[in-house]
């Protein structure tokens, strides 16, 4: 079983405060995913962020196929991080975590992603060819998208 990861840090000059209060609100994931993908809110988004809080949304990530995503917030620690973890959806496995720490003039936020693809060895097969590239492009869009929102550190 191979598991791949991910791993982006963003440095951006504002408040652990206001990092916090924009990346704990799933509602603001629909704001830095591309629009392509037609990220859309189900359910469960409509408290706070808390451990075991199930989040349902819609996604196209590939070829317009439209998928349901279900991830579960299994890890909160107050402005410092969260993790979330798919409990259904186009991974064989999604182990997200999102932490924020103060550095001088603004903050550090750090993803660190552990996947594995579906379908055994096609999937790795594919995998560097559609997965990693599709992901890469993700959070390039993710970084241009919080830098037009917060500015440039």
């Amino acid at each position: 079983m191979k598991i791949y990861t991910v791993h982006k840090k963003q440095n951006l000059p504002i408040s652990v405060e206001k990092a916090w209060e924009f990346l704990s609100n799933p509602a603001n994931l629909k704001t830095i995913t591309p629009a392509y993908m037609s990220f859309d809110i189900l359910s469960g988004a409509d408290r706070p962020m808390y451990p075991g809080q199930i989040i349902q949304y819609s996604v196209t990530p590939l070829l317009g196929i439209k998928t349901k995503w279900v991830t579960e917030i299994t890890q909160v620690k107050d402005q410092h991080y969260f993790v979330d973890e798919q409990r259904y959806g186009p991974y064989a496995l999604w182990h997200h975590k999102h932490f924020i720490k103060a550095i001088d003039g603004g903050v550090e936020m750090e993803d660190i992603i552990d996947y594995k693809v579906p379908l055994g060895w096609l999937g790795q097969l594919v995998h560097p060819f559609i997965v990693k590239p599709k992901l890469e492009e993700i959070f390039a869009h993710r970084q241009k998208k919080l830098t037009e929102l917060f500015g440039t550190y």
